[in-house]
Protein backbone atom coordinates (compact mmCIF):
# COMPACT_ATOMS: atom_id res chain seq x y z
CA UNK A 1 0.00 0.00 0.00
CA UNK A 2 1.30 3.18 -0.80
CA UNK A 3 2.24 5.68 2.32
CA UNK A 4 0.11 8.74 0.72
CA UNK A 5 -3.10 6.37 0.72
CA UNK A 6 -2.47 4.73 4.37
CA UNK A 7 -2.47 8.90 5.35
CA UNK A 8 -5.05 9.97 3.34
CA UNK A 9 -8.95 9.80 4.65
CA UNK A 10 -10.02 6.92 2.73
CA UNK A 11 -13.26 8.68 1.91
CA UNK A 12 -11.50 11.83 0.02
CA UNK A 13 -8.46 9.52 -1.68
CA UNK A 14 -10.08 9.64 -5.05
CA UNK A 15 -11.06 12.71 -4.84
CA UNK A 16 -7.28 14.30 -3.85
CA UNK A 17 -6.12 11.62 -6.74
CA UNK A 18 -8.43 13.17 -9.54
CA UNK A 19 -7.65 16.94 -8.01
CA UNK A 20 -3.70 16.19 -7.66
CA UNK A 21 -3.92 14.74 -11.83
CA UNK A 22 -5.64 17.78 -12.61
CA UNK A 23 -2.93 19.86 -11.00
CA UNK A 24 -0.26 17.64 -12.86
CA UNK A 25 -2.23 18.90 -16.68
CA UNK A 26 -2.32 22.52 -15.29
CA UNK A 27 0.19 23.40 -13.45
CA UNK A 28 0.62 27.54 -12.41
CA UNK A 29 3.62 28.96 -14.74
CA UNK A 30 5.64 29.25 -11.48
CA UNK A 31 5.12 25.46 -11.07
CA UNK A 32 6.10 24.78 -14.63
CA UNK A 33 9.50 26.92 -14.52
CA UNK A 34 10.12 25.44 -11.03
CA UNK A 35 9.56 21.69 -12.16
CA UNK A 36 12.04 22.06 -14.85
CA UNK A 37 15.07 22.69 -12.04
CA UNK A 38 13.01 19.62 -10.09
CA UNK A 39 12.96 17.03 -12.47
CA UNK A 40 14.83 13.94 -13.29
CA UNK A 41 16.66 14.24 -10.25
CA UNK A 42 18.30 17.27 -11.37
CA UNK A 43 19.15 17.99 -7.69
CA UNK A 44 20.08 14.58 -6.43
CA UNK A 45 16.73 13.11 -5.54
CA UNK A 46 13.79 12.53 -7.17
CA UNK A 47 10.97 15.23 -6.70
CA UNK A 48 7.29 14.32 -6.74
CA UNK A 49 4.84 16.87 -7.89
CA UNK A 50 1.19 17.25 -6.71
CA UNK A 51 1.57 14.11 -4.64
CA UNK A 52 -1.16 13.28 -1.68
CA UNK A 53 0.53 13.45 2.06
CA UNK A 54 -2.84 13.27 4.41
CA UNK A 55 -5.20 15.04 3.49
CA UNK A 56 -3.14 17.85 1.15
CA UNK A 57 -1.60 17.83 -1.97
CA UNK A 58 1.85 19.57 -1.86
CA UNK A 59 3.00 21.06 -5.27
CA UNK A 60 6.31 19.35 -5.10
CA UNK A 61 8.00 16.76 -2.37
CA UNK A 62 11.20 14.76 -2.14
CA UNK A 63 10.20 11.40 -0.18
CA UNK A 64 12.98 10.58 0.43
CA UNK A 65 14.27 14.46 1.99
CA UNK A 66 10.80 14.59 3.40
CA UNK A 67 11.11 18.08 1.75
CA UNK A 68 7.58 19.85 0.67
CA UNK A 69 7.80 22.58 -1.70
CA UNK A 70 4.89 24.59 -1.97
CA UNK A 71 4.34 27.70 -4.89
CA UNK A 72 2.57 30.23 -3.28
CA UNK A 73 0.17 32.89 -5.56
CA UNK A 74 -0.75 36.16 -4.32
CA UNK A 75 -3.79 34.69 -2.62
CA UNK A 76 -1.25 33.27 0.41
CA UNK A 77 -0.88 36.39 1.41
CA UNK A 78 -4.70 36.96 2.76
CA UNK A 79 -5.02 36.04 6.53
CA UNK A 80 -7.02 33.69 6.39
CA UNK A 81 -5.10 31.72 3.63
CA UNK A 82 -2.09 32.40 6.14
CA UNK A 83 -3.81 30.78 8.84
CA UNK A 84 -4.62 27.63 6.67
CA UNK A 85 -1.41 27.63 5.17
CA UNK A 86 0.21 27.91 8.82
CA UNK A 87 -1.79 24.93 10.14
CA UNK A 88 -1.45 22.86 6.81
CA UNK A 89 2.70 23.40 7.56
CA UNK A 90 2.22 22.16 10.72
CA UNK A 91 0.15 19.40 10.22
CA UNK A 92 2.77 18.28 7.18
CA UNK A 93 5.46 18.76 9.71
CA UNK A 94 3.56 16.27 12.44
CA UNK A 95 4.42 13.37 9.51
CA UNK A 96 7.61 13.77 9.23
CA UNK A 97 8.32 16.56 6.75
CA UNK A 98 9.63 19.92 6.39
CA UNK A 99 8.41 22.59 4.71
CA UNK A 100 9.33 25.80 2.36
CA UNK A 101 7.62 28.23 0.21
CA UNK A 102 8.31 30.24 -2.28
CA UNK A 103 6.23 32.92 -4.00
CA UNK A 104 5.11 32.85 -7.56
CA UNK A 105 7.35 35.84 -7.83
CA UNK A 106 10.38 34.51 -6.46
CA UNK A 107 9.78 31.38 -8.97
CA UNK A 108 9.88 33.95 -11.69
CA UNK A 109 11.85 36.56 -11.06
CA UNK A 110 14.72 35.20 -8.99
CA UNK A 111 15.19 31.27 -9.55
CA UNK A 112 19.15 30.94 -8.67
CA UNK A 113 18.32 32.22 -5.61
CA UNK A 114 14.87 29.63 -4.86
CA UNK A 115 17.29 26.63 -6.04
CA UNK A 116 20.15 27.74 -3.29
CA UNK A 117 17.64 27.36 -0.90
CA UNK A 118 16.17 24.44 -1.80
CA UNK A 119 20.02 23.05 -2.11
CA UNK A 120 21.12 24.21 1.36
CA UNK A 121 17.87 22.44 2.33
CA UNK A 122 18.76 19.37 1.03
CA UNK A 123 21.98 19.47 2.38
CA UNK A 124 20.85 20.02 5.79
CA UNK A 125 18.45 17.22 5.75
CA UNK A 126 20.97 14.67 4.29
CA UNK A 127 23.19 15.21 6.96
CA UNK A 128 20.52 15.39 10.06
Amino acid sequence: MNDNLKWAAPDRYDLLKEFARINRQNPTFAEQILWQYLRDQALGTKFFRQYIIADYIVDFVSLQHQLVIEVDGAYHSEFEQMEYDELRTQHLESFGFFVIRFSNEQVQNDMPSVIDSIKSKLQQLMLE
